[in-house]
């Protein structure tokens, strides 16, 4: 049996102030994500099941790695949609209902943004 019980955080650095700042905005007051514990060099939000830590200690362009992208479970896909096209951000896959066509199928609603650091941010709702 393995030891690990789930995933505790996703983390992410920023390059400069108004890039954290901005970051910050986002999860804190778009996404309304409750914030944990701050320090010197970041933050952590809590999710309700992990946490998302923003670091503000990168230096230069930080590149994408190999996440293709993290979802938020959420109550309700289009309330979030609208409060992130609402603070101006861009989402690429508007909500839609989707079913997985797994063993036993999977229906769910989606969307997808862009976060402020060009994060690719997945707001799933099972149905």
């Amino acid at each position: 049996m393995s030891s690990i019980t789930g995933i505790h955080h996703v983390s992410m650095k920023t390059s400069t102030p108004d890039e954290y700042q901005k970051t910050v905005h986002f999860y804190s007051e778009v996404l309304e994500l409750p914030i944990v514990r701050t320090w010197a060099k970041g933050i952590m939000f809590d999710t309700s099941n992990g946490i998302v830590e923003i670091f503000n200690d990168g230096e230069g362009s930080l590149s994408k790695g190999m996440i293709r992208h993290y979802a938020f479970a959420v109550s309700d896909v289009d309330s979030v949609v609208a409060r992130v096209k609402e603070a101006g951000y861009e989402v690429f896959v508007e909500p839609k209902d989707i079913v997985i066509q797994s063993e036993v199928p999977y229906p769910a609603r989606i969307a997808f943004c862009f976060g402020p650091l060009g994060e690719e941010i997945e707001f799933f709702m099972e149905r």
